[in-house]
């Protein structure tokens, strides 16, 4: 069943051929800004992982990782849902030092995602990890990067409209900051979407805290693995859409779990076989560095400063009958 949503008198403001000349400078402009902001370094990653090593981010615990087998390694191959996990696995095998990260493209295949105008079967990430030191895992310097990402996304924006006169958007670079039980108290009344939107559209950059906690009316804002981020100490950074009149979750990240953290998270979310998986162990025993991290959406970075309103239209991918229907009637072109 189409989710589609066309605002009305939608245009896209660029050509075809002007779109991917866009598309192009984005990844090349934004990917220099965030390198030099943050002291990352590109890496090599994994389009799959050993099923067996628990590598492989598990999202909300629901979503089926796409795997096959794989006859002469006699393993079990598992397309990535994202590498929060493998990140900083590398940064130890790398020997990145402390102040120092990586990035790399990550492309992942999410076939449980429910397709809409910004969610695809296709996620493309600026995945990232940086190495840091025990003094670093506090409010301040979470703080301190999610303004750096977003000034990097500001500074890009500003680029992208001195090439492409035709584009207007403008994100802010000040960021408000709330956790999800302080915006549960401001919106009781509201669905998590609801406060978001709500939130974003008198604070336009809000970074929202605390993802994968427990409420107090018993439920959580969203599901978030209890072996990567620290539930105290992440977030997603959204902004507001001006197109679809809605917030719009450009990054999710968060200083990473500790031995202690993710024994406290594991437990709380019923996941205590994991302890055994190669990589739970190496944290358990303090053998991996501490580090923050996250991924930043590349087609959700496009799909804002240009200004579309469907993610099809910055990159290809596969949708229902209806949509694709849909978006011809209306003048859309899907990639």
């Amino acid at each position: 069943m189409s989710k589609l949503t066309i605002p009305q008198g939608y245009r896209m403001p660029l050509s075809n051929n002007e779109l991917q000349r866009a598309i192009e400078l984005i990844h090349e402009d934004f990917q220099r800004n965030l390198t030099l902001r943050l002291n990352l370094h590109r890496v090599s990653a994994p389009l799959f992982v050993d099923g067996r090593t628990g590598l492989n981010d598990d999202l909300n615990g629901v979503e089926r990782p796409v795997t096959f087998d794989i006859p002469d390694v006699g393993a079990e191959g598992q397309v990535v849902h994202s590498l929060a996990k493998w990140k900083r696995l590398a940064l130890k095998r790398y020997e990145f030092p402390q102040g120092m990260g990586l990035f790399t493209d990550m492309n992942a295949i999410r076939r449980d995602e429910v397709v809409d105008n910004l969610h695809s079967i296709y996620v493309d990430q600026w995945d990232w990890e940086k190495h840091i030191g025990q003094k670093d895992r506090n409010l301040q310097y979470l703080k301190d990067t999610v303004r750096d990402i977003v000034g990097a996304l500001c500074d890009t924006a500003s680029v992208l409209r001195n090439h492409f006169p035709a584009l207007d958007f403008r994100p802010d670079r000040d960021v408000y900051f709330i956790t999800t039980q302080e915006l549960e108290d401001r919106f009781p009344h509201l669905d998590p979407a609801g406060r978001e939107t709500e939130i974003c559209r008198k604070h336009r950059t809000v970074f929202l805290m605390q993802i994968g906690k427990t409420l107090k009316s018993g439920t959580r804002h969203d599901g978030r693995a209890p072996d990567y981020d620290d539930w105290e100490l992440n977030g997603d950074i959204l902004m507001w859409n001006p197109v679809l009149q809605r917030s719009f979750e450009v990054s999710s990240m968060g200083i990473r779990v500790d031995a202690a953290a993710m024994d406290r998270q594991l437990t709380a979310a019923g996941c205590d076989q994991r302890r055994k998986l190669p990589f739970h162990q190496m944290l358990l025993n303090g053998e991996l560095p501490q580090s923050i991290g996250g991924g930043i959406g590349m087609s959700r970075v496009c799909m804002l400063l240009l200004g579309a309103c469907h993610i099809g239209e910055v990159q290809a991918s596969l949708w229902d009958q209806e949509t694709i229907e849909g978006c011809e009637k209306a003048g859309i072109t899907l990639l």
